[in-house]
């Protein structure tokens, strides 16, 4: 995708060094800013600050991590170790898990020699496959729009992140759109600032700027009112999980947007890739992992000072406590369908299709 008019992506490598590069999201959308990661424990701290984020993205920067880690050290327990330490880092999105299972697998049946050769090849696949997804989640969302909407200007609400910023590229929540607006669809996207971390307003207003998508920013509580309105033709949004009954765990205030859509008869939409979709269906879903992120997130709030500066500042009187939890679960009910790489699906399809 573009910035400032030039192709990028979130991560890259530098294969004459075996490393990568990333782009530093903490840092945006005041400061545009990449940088190199050469170790597995520099891979643990990007994701666990979220210098990287998005569950897609969150799989690929961890797969290098297990390069990284061969690199050193190429033995089964080496192996083992960084896998389960890359696991803890955000244990919520499973395509985290889904990255990790499949450098092991492919791995360790392979000489301790050739192991870190095989690693940094099969990052380099895992990262182009990721784009390839994205695309095909963009074109099977941009059928879904021109076979059920036909209006002037549709009007669309999404909630956090899950643009290219969130992947390698394209995205999976917005690559419906920027296929849509390349074709020529004219729509406007209502853009969730999504608190505490303010994704949408950091994140999905930026990449839509660079794209000249129009879009305009809303608090995370504006979402329903709009809808009561009839501003709101359609939600969609990304997934860190999806269970096989197809209910849908992302980011916090999900479910709230959802019951809205659900309680105006407006279809909400799910976009996110096969990769996402847990296959245990005998787990209770409701009792997976869900990431509680520090009380400072809440507590404080990152802007530009009058030095044009990135600083933090309290919002909330000293000594008050908060409770974060960073994902919430949305019930198959509330989703109209869900968009995959191979297609769009009810949540009722899911298990016939990927079981």
């Amino acid at each position: 995708m573009k910035v400032n008019g030039e192709d990028f992506q979130t991560i890259w490598l530098d294969s004459t060094e075996s490393i990568i590069h990333i782009i530093d999201q903490t840092k945006l959308p005041h400061h545009f800013t990449t940088k190199p990661l050469h170790s597995l424990d520099e891979v643990i701290n990007a994701i666990k600050i979220m210098e990287v984020r998005g569950a897609p993205l969150i799989g690929v920067t961890a797969a290098f991590g297990i390069a990284f880690a061969m690199k050193n050290n190429s033995s089964d327990d080496s192996l083992k170790d960084a896998s389960s330490r890359l696991f803890q880092s955000r244990p919520t999105a499973v395509n985290l898990q889904w990255a990790l299972n499949r450098m092991n697998k492919e791995l360790m049946p392979i000489t301790s020699e050739k192991r870190f050769e095989a690693a940094w090849s099969l990052c380099q696949t895992i990262l182009d496959e990721d784009i390839k997804t994205n695309q095909s989640i963009g074109k099977h969302g941009l059928d879904l729009i021109e076979n059920n909407f036909n209006k002037k200007t549709l009007q669309i609400l999404t909630h956090c992140n899950a643009g290219w910023l969130a992947t390698v590229d394209y995205g999976t929540a917005l690559s419906p759109l920027y296929y849509a607006y390349n074709k020529g669809i004219d729509f406007h996207v209502w853009v969730d600032e999504t608190r505490p971390r303010n994704q949408g307003a950091h994140l999905t207003a930026w990449e839509l700027g660079e794209h000249k998508i129009p879009h305009t920013l809303i608090s995370d509580n504006a979402g329903g009112h709009l809808m009561q309105k009839g501003e709101v033709d359609f939600v969609i949004v990304g997934a860190d999980r999806i269970s096989m009954h197809g209910d849908v765990c992302n980011k916090i205030g999900t479910y709230l947007k959802a019951v809205a859509a659900f309680e105006n008869n407006i279809p909400f939409y799910v976009a996110a890739p096969k990769s996402t979709i847990d296959r245990d269906a005998t787990k209770n879903f409701f009792d997976i992992p869900i990431e509680s992120r520090h009380e400072e997130e809440v507590l404080m709030m990152q802007g530009l000072n009058s030095n044009n500066e990135l600083t933090n500042i309290q919002i909330a009187p000293k000594g008050t406590r908060a409770f974060n939890p960073a994902f919430d679960i949305t019930p198959h009910k509330y989703v109209t369908k869900i968009i995959t790489e191979d297609g769009v699906y009810s949540p009722q399809e899911l298990k016939s299709v990927y079981s």
